[in-house]
């Protein structure tokens, strides 16, 4: 790429490795000069957060607005109820409306950590449901004045329905529409609030041209694309997931500390990229730490982790996590702010299986993923290794009326007596978690 970009926010984006494509370079960065223009990019609610797939895009808004421009978030209530067919092997489960309001009041949590809806300057965040107008559309009306302007045939050539046809899985006519759909948000947004750019993953080019091209027949309006690349951490993995499942934004989902650990855990390959991407760190900066090498990148994994927890969960609970992280793995001890579970005297009865607890603490997925734990030398219980898949911890009085907890073999051997107190249980090297055992 050798344009030399003269607005703030095409040039950030290509300096920090934003920019995948872009309709028209020249065209955008004119009207970015010109003064202050809205984006948009869309977001379905199919769960009830984003996960760290999403925060590329979520800090493409925010650069939108640092800028000078005005972010709009446009949430899915509408075409969540279709699902986007892209690059998917299968269709997505149809939520009820329900589930879909429950979604967007869940992702709509995240955002204010990252984009300004409140300030009384030009550039001010908007935050939209595209059910809005999507709900009252009239099918026949619809057909005659939107679906005329789209070719079948050029919609069966884009990548992403492509794909899946030359896989020869079905594609519903429901989700053929998605694309239709997601093109008429970007001329009512045009329309209605003066949007000029719709961003977005690469895997939405196809998505992104339909509604510049509906744009430009209905109401004539020069709009624009650009496109973000869909990332891959340095081992091929795709971004977003951990080894225990996705990396949620809601700290309900992931909490604090969990988030953090996961940019800790950072390929050494990848920190310097990740810098830049999700911080704002001066890019310079970011070269410099990405740079580092040896036991001399890890100082860089903790700033990567505390930069990107500040921004999304403030700096108290970046330096939470950092503390509990060197309580735990530099000085062996348990951290006030490791994922805990909590269990009383009454929840568990008669005693409770190791499997069960692993499971319960959310460092295996199931009881098989628990025991494989296991028989791998996996699991830890106090930093002791746990041998014996069939241990039960069971809970008695004793003779001084004080509640105890004891952790007894398969073959009734006690392995360990203590107070109710709190366990640190770990998965591996870096997950743990903390069992409070109240009386």
């Amino acid at each position: 790429m050798t344009y030399t970009p003269k607005s703030d926010f095409v040039a950030v984006m290509m300096e920090r490795g934003f920019l995948a494509d872009c309709t028209d370079y020249q065209g955008l960065d004119d009207a970015l000069i010109s003064g202050v223009r809205p984006a948009y990019i869309g977001f379905d609610a199919t769960a009830k957060s984003l996960h760290v797939g999403s925060l590329i895009q979520i800090m493409m808004l925010r650069w939108f607005q640092k800028t000078g421009h005005q972010p709009i978030t446009l949430m899915g209530g509408g075409t969540t109820k279709v699902g986007d067919p892209s690059f998917r092997a299968d269709e997505r489960p149809l939520l009820t409306e329900a589930q879909i309001d429950d979604n967007i009041a869940g992702i709509k949590k995240v955002f204010s950590a990252y984009i300004d809806y409140d300030t009384d300057a030009p550039n001010k965040a908007l935050m939209l449901n595209n059910a809005e107008w999507l709900d009252s559309l009239n099918y026949l009306e619809f057909l005659r004045d939107i679906g005329r302007h789209f070719s079948v045939n050029r919609m069966l050539a884009f990548e992403s329905v492509k794909s899946r046809l030359d896989r020869e899985q079905s594609l519903s006519f429901l989700e053929f529409n998605y694309m239709i759909l997601q093109a008429y948000d970007f001329m009512e947004l045009n329309n209605r609030y003066g949007c000029i750019l719709q961003m977005g993953g690469s895997d939405q080019w196809g998505n992104i041209v339909n509604g510049i091209d509906l744009t430009r027949r209905t109401i004539d309006h020069e709009v624009y694309g650009l496109t973000s690349p869909l990332l891959t951490t340095s081992d091929g993995k795709k971004m977003g997931k951990s080894q225990d499942g996705a990396v949620w934004l809601n700290a309900e989902m992931r909490s604090p500390y969990e988030f953090w650990q996961f940019w800790r855990n950072t390929t050494d390959a990848d920190v310097g990229r990740f810098l830049k991407l999700y911080t704002e760190l001066p890019v310079d900066e970011c070269e410099r730490l990405g740079a580092l090498a040896g036991s001399e990148v890890n100082a860089a994994k903790v700033i990567l982790a505390n930069e990107v927890t500040t921004l999304l969960h403030g700096a108290g609970a970046a330096a939470a996590a950092e503390a509990t992280a060197r309580e735990v793995f530099e000085k062996g001890g348990v951290g006030d702010d490791l994922p805990t579970l909590s269990l009383t005297a009454a929840d568990l009865g008669d005693g409770i299986s190791i499997v069960q607890l692993i499971v319960k603490s959310g460092l295996a997925k199931s009881g098989k993923d628990a025991k494989r734990l296991i028989s791998e030398n996996g699991a830890k219980l106090d930093d002791r290794p746990l041998t014996d898949a069939g241990s039960r911890i069971l809970v008695y009085q004793s003779t001084d009326g004080t509640m105890r907890a004891r952790l007894v073999a398969s073959d009734g051997e006690l392995l360990e007596d203590k107070d109710l107190s709190s366990w640190k249980l770990s998965a591996g090297k870096k997950r743990h978690a903390l069992v409070r055992l109240d009386g």
